[in-house]
């Protein structure tokens, strides 16, 4: 079966289940890191990736925001001039009640029988106007920050705004 698009988990219904000692067969999550570049330098500048809206972000589109982000920061700015930091765990599972299609589906599938379905994935569950990620670095490499941010901006689900947490009087 393919995976199934992220739009029919992006929007919060009902109660999460989190769990994982009550449920068997949680899949792994893909994130294999939250802090990335220079864990212990103090930079004067911290920029976020802020969710407009409340929704579910899965682990796949989470891990493929940090790798765009990270790769791009390392590229323009080396690995000792920013810091990466993913401030959300995907500790949500999702369930999929798996239809069978095509010819002869009728005798495998059980329709809404049992319907409470099988773990397929993990997310995060996002408020409106919560930080996602940050980057914190210099006053020279504010540009690729950003850039670096709107790209995993893309990954994601729901519409992202960046904004400057800290450091705001060296941009201008």
């Amino acid at each position: 079966m393919p995976r199934k698009p992220g739009s029919m988990y992006r929007y919060i219904r009902g109660k999460p289940t989190t769990r994982r000692e009550y449920v068997g067969g949680v899949p792994a999550s893909r994130i294999s890191q939250f802090d990335m570049g220079n864990k212990k330098g103090d930079f004067p500048m911290q920029l976020s990736l802020i969710a407009i809206e409340k929704c579910q972000l899965r682990h796949n589109s989470l891990e493929a925001a940090r790798i765009s982000a990270n790769r791009s920061m390392e590229k323009h700015a080396g690995t000792t001039n920013y810091r990466l930091r993913i401030l959300v765990y995907p500790h949500v599972i999702l369930r999929e009640n798996k239809q069978a299609t095509g010819a002869g589906a009728d005798r495998v599938s059980q329709g809404m029988r049992s319907s409470y379905g099988k773990n397929v994935s993990t997310c995060a569950r996002v408020a409106a106007k919560q930080i996602v990620m940050t980057i914190d670095t210099t006053k020279q490499y504010f540009l690729q920050a950003k850039k670096a941010l709107r790209k995993a901006g893309m990954k994601l689900s729901t519409p992202c705004t960046i904004n400057i947490e800290k450091g705001v009087e060296l941009v201008q």
